[in-house]
């Protein structure tokens, strides 16, 4: 049996354990680490995917700015989006991502963002790189795989800026 439960009913240390089995326990020298330094991931927006009782995936998703000369628009950052590796291609990413974006439809504060492959999250999902050309990231990433997508009504921010915490 499946379930999709708010990410708020799972043990912390088991979400932990199953980001390390899926990214390495070196994870947090990423620079999508450093966007959600001191965030608390939206509980609206954050799932966790249990199979038989047992933990098999997750998504998270944190608040964000996009600072320009403009002012600040707020963003929520999508990911990561973690699934044990045993079970990886069984769909369950695809099935997180979609309970997510049902959720971001009516709950979103505003657009979402993501650091992610083009080819799958735009094929699936309607992520594109088409707003963030001019957007900025405290730390190396590679910019086609800088994605966004409107939802709830919240457009996106084009213009030069930097991508940090709230």
């Amino acid at each position: 049996m499946v379930e999709l439960l708010p990410l708020s009913d799972i043990e912390p240390q088991a979400v932990e354990d199953l980001l390390d089995a899926a990214f390495g326990t070196d994870r947090f020298g990423r620079t999508a680490y450093r966007l959600r330094e001191g965030a608390e991931a939206v509980p609206a927006l954050s799932f966790a995917l249990v199979e038989d009782g047992v933990l098999v995936g997750t998504i998270q998703c944190w608040p964000v700015a996009h600072r320009s000369a403009n002012g600040a628009v707020p963003l929520v950052m999508v990911g990561p989006v973690a699934v044990r590796p045993d079970v990886q291609r069984g769909g369950h990413g695809r099935a997180l991502m979609a309970q997510m974006l049902e959720a971001a439809e009516t709950q979103a504060d505003s657009a979402l963002m993501m650091i992610g492959d083009p080819e799958y999250y735009g094929r699936f999902f309607g992520f594109t790189a088409d707003a963030t050309a001019a957007w900025d990231l405290p730390g190396p990433f590679e910019r086609r795989r800088l994605l966004a997508r409107a939802v709830n009504g919240h457009g996106l921010p084009t213009a030069a800026g930097m991508i940090g915490p709230r």
